[in-house]
This record gives C-alpha cells, structure tokens and sequence, in this order.
C-alpha cells in the first residue's frame, strides 16, 4: 500500500471510531466516514496476540486491502482485525474486505474506475 493512502493521525482514527459507520465480517470488521481524500488505517489490538502474530496480520490486511484502492471511494477507512485474522487464509481476508466494500457501497462504479485508468 503507498504511503499517501495510510491514516496516520491518532485524531483521524478517533474521528473515524467517533462517526464512522461500520461493516463487519468474521475476521474483521471495516469503519467508514467520508472525507475528501482517501485514507486507510489498520487496527489490531493486543487480544490477537504479540508483536509478531501482531504486524504478521497487519500485513496481510494491508496486502488483501491494496489490490482495492484503485476501486475504492473517497473515505476514511479503518479495517480492525478480529481474532479469526491470526488463523485465516490469505483468500477468506481478501473475500471478506471485498464483502465489506460492497455491502456498504464503498466501491465506484465501473464507468467511473475504467475513466480514472
């Protein structure tokens, strides 16, 4: 994921957990607000288990997230792993966040995706 993509300020994540609506599937669960720009955090807390088992996840989220953003709406968006992360193939991560995007109508429509190419 580049860099100019990545929420990074503790008060855009507290704007976004204060007035984001949320979406959730097994092993995550996605929060959303608009804004002007598009921006994506990754949240896994301490339940998942150490650092390790820690940024492995945040990995993997940020690699089934990237193949997404070309689709994807202006927003805010923070993706929070549950814990079926640890455990979940790489594939159930991408279906889910592409379940998530749909069902809450985050994703641009195809005439618009095949303009911006």
């Amino acid at each position: 994921m580049q860099r100019k993509y990545s929420l990074k300020k503790n008060a855009q994540f507290k704007y976004v957990y204060r007035r984001g609506g949320s979406s959730g599937s097994k092993e995550m669960v996605l929060l959303y607000t608009r804004s002007n720009t598009l921006k994506i955090g990754f949240s896994v807390g301490k339940k998942i288990g150490g650092a390790v088992v820690r940024n492995r996840v945040k990995r993997r989220l940020r690699a089934a997230v990237d193949p997404m953003i070309p689709r994807m709406k202006n927003g805010l968006y923070i993706f929070i792993a549950r814990t079926p992360a640890v455990e979940a193939d790489f594939d159930s991560l991408k279906r889910s966040v592409s379940y998530m995007l749909k069902k809450q109508n985050l994703l641009l429509p195809e005439a618009e995706k095949a303009d911006q190419k």
